[in-house]
């Protein structure tokens, strides 16, 4: 396939989250691949905050780790602070996240990227995108250089059109001192892609030695941490806290005051910014009964004298920036070494995409990460991922598509083509129907055979699983068969736990009961369990009914998900289809009934016709 130096099977534009996980998988999966970075020394840059994983973006890492990704094992190696979020809630939405030195974090990803067998990481901007006929064929840099390949993947973050502002104070970037990409812009348009205009902002970063950290709580560590990768052992570096501080009305009328000063309500900023994690001075604007915002000031990193405060991002002028920061108890000395700003930029509907996040509009061209409307670390880097998959298979007619019911990384890609975005789209527990099913700690178990059938998990990795996988169904067993009777021996032994036992149960159903832990029986099995085995039986047991019902619920939704609309329907052609319903799937092009359903105002009705007219076109087929 590949005829000269300048040919690759797989070209990745962007070494960002999205550009790492895509120039990984594909190269990992025997493609020639080409990274092309504007800046080698920004590689994997956080670029925001310091920290890996949050509420349901844990799990998208977990997921990525079971499928044979980086990123799990970069923050493992990297992460100066580890927990795990919503402990006292079910299982269903719990979430690991951890604060990363964020040097060694790029470091790392950099070492990966640069030793890794068929990969080629190069220094250069991408200008323009070369096509024939109706696919892609290559890319030129701003160096003058052409790079030739069937397959390439966009991972372009804020650098299309990036603008920053700084109160009144606007320059052109794709991140502060980092020049934007104007021309690349242009070459998609040529080539048919609309853009639309998003928002996002950072906050400043405070030096270590003008905080006052006796004013703030601390924040500490989970004592026993919990790691992404279902590999790691144990954490490499020193941990560090984070401290929580909060606003105050002081804060709020300094905000208030100089609300005319905010690019994005002088109207300045046209980009709609993120409802989950917005600025400070909007978070005033729109709750202005709230007397106070928590704030996170969070360590970036062992050497670094940077702290970045976590939730007071913000695009006033620096004056006023200075002002409401030294507001804040604990702050009323600090010093910036950045200010905080927010950034707009260019991005396309993800309407404008297949599942494989392949362009409808240029054959071999992927979009992946920010340039889909997405933001958030773990959301770009799965994409990445994903696109990088199916250009490898697609050179054998083959894809890869993960379902809702499989992982929220096909929450979200479904969500992202089907819907597309009018805010940035990030991943909430509460996007999936089926999210008992998707926990952390069960990814393995999910996803762990499809990342090894892509040759993307190792043998000894697989090996370990399936032995794994058979001491749970092992363990399962035995709590079936062995059986507690209420005699003086074991009777004491349970009251000194403070659980009572006055009839006879099997363990299994024992277990069931909420005060009993899986640590309570354990004098009762002969053998010895892996912790990792141990939890998963526990959370199997406990909630056997909840999980068995929602398989149920996988079961129905199944039946209309895996109705494949034929590529050679006419919309029009469907008796009683209304014009509007015609418009909509004829720009979403669902590719099965589940995904139509899912289209934002198809009915009912519409989906019964649909579902009817497939049917005949099934039939007729049959029939010759």
């Amino acid at each position: 396939m590949v005829k000269n130096e300048a040919c690759y099977d797989v070209i990745v534009v962007g070494a960002g989250h999205a550009g790492c996980e895509a120039a990984l998988a594909a190269s990992r999966m025997g493609a020639k691949t080409l990274l092309l970075t504007i800046y080698m020394e920004t590689i994997a840059q956080m670029s925001c905050n310091p920290a890996i994983g949050g509420l349901a973006k844990g799990n998208l890492v977990r997921d990525l780790d079971a499928l044979g990704g980086e990123m799990a094992k970069c923050i493992d190696n990297t992460g100066i602070q580890f927990r795990v979020l919503n402990t006292k809630k079910g299982p269903a939405v719990r979430s690991s996240r951890a604060q990363a030195d964020k040097a060694k974090y790029r470091e790392y990803m950099t070492e990966i990227l640069t030793t890794t067998p068929l990969l080629d990481v190069k220094q250069g901007a991408v200008v323009d995108i070369l096509a024939e006929g109706s696919g892609v064929k290559g890319v030129v840099t701003d160096y003058g250089q052409n790079f030739y390949s069937q397959r390439v993947i966009l991972c372009t973050g804020t650098f299309l059109n990036g603008l920053i502002h700084i109160g009144e104070k606007r320059y052109k970037a794709g991140r502060a001192n980092e020049f934007s990409s104007e021309q690349l812009v242009n070459s998609l348009k040529n080539y048919g892609f609309n853009f639309e205009r998003l928002k996002t902002g950072t906050p400043a970063r405070l030096h270590e030695s003008s905080i006052d950290f006796n004013s703030f709580e601390e924040q500490r560590g989970d004592c026993n941490p919990s790691f992404f990768s279902f590999e790691t052992n144990g954490h490499k570096l020193p941990q560090r806290s984070c401290y929580i501080a909060f606003t105050n009305e002081y804060t709020h009328q300094i905000i208030r005051e100089n609300m005319h000063r905010s690019p994005l309500y002088a109207g300045l900023i046209t980009g709609i910014g993120p409802r989950y994690c917005p600025s400070i001075e909007d978070k005033v604007k729109k709750f202005p009964e709230k007397t106070r915002h928590q704030i996170f000031l969070e360590p970036e990193g062992l050497q670094s004298k940077e702290y970045y405060a976590n939730g007071l991002s913000s695009s006033l002028p620096i004056d006023v920036q200075l002002k409401l920061y030294r507001s804040i108890k604990g702050l009323e000395r600090v010093e910036f070494t950045r200010p905080a700003y927010a950034i707009e930029y260019d991005f396309v509907q993800p309407t404008a995409l297949r599942l494989t996040l392949e362009t409808k509009n240029l054959k071999g061209l992927y979009f992946a990460g920010q340039i889909n409307g997405t933001t958030g670390y773990e959301e770009a880097a799965v994409q990445g991922y994903m696109a990088a998959v199916n250009a490898v298979l697609s050179y054998d007619g083959r894809e890869f598509i993960l379902n809702r019911d499989e992982s929220y990384i096909g929450v979200m890609i479904d969500d992202l083509v089907t819907k597309g975005v009018d805010e940035p789209y990030r991943v909430f527990h509460s996007r999936g129907e089926f999210r008992l099913l998707l926990r952390e700690d069960n990814a393995e178990y999910r996803l762990l055979k499809k990342g090894y059938d892509l040759g993307l998990v190792s043998k000894l990795r697989y090996e370990r699983f399936v032995k794994d996988k058979d001491q749970l169904n092992a363990l399962i067993q035995k709590l079936k068969n062995v059986m507690l009777k209420p005699d003086g021996s074991t009777k004491s032994y349970f009251l000194e736990k403070d659980i009572n036992l006055n009839n006879p149960v099997s363990l299994y159903n024992f277990l069931k009961r909420p005060e009993v832990k899986i640590d309570d029986i354990g004098d009762f099995l002969e053998e010895d369990y892996s912790e990792e085995v141990k939890k998963e039986a526990e959370i199997t047991i406990k909630y056997e009914g909840y999980i068995k019902k929602q398989q149920d619920e996988v079961n129905k939704f199944r039946k209309i998900e895996n109705v494949k609309i034929p590529q050679s329907i006419d919309y029009s052609n469907i008796k009683g289809l209304r014009a509007e319903y015609v418009e909509k799937l004829n720009r979403v092009k669902p590719a099965t009934l589940g995904q139509a359903s899912r289209i934002k105002g198809i009915t009912p009705s519409a989906l019964s016709l649909l579902h009817i007219h497939i049917e005949k076109m099934v039939r007729g087929n049959g029939s010759k």
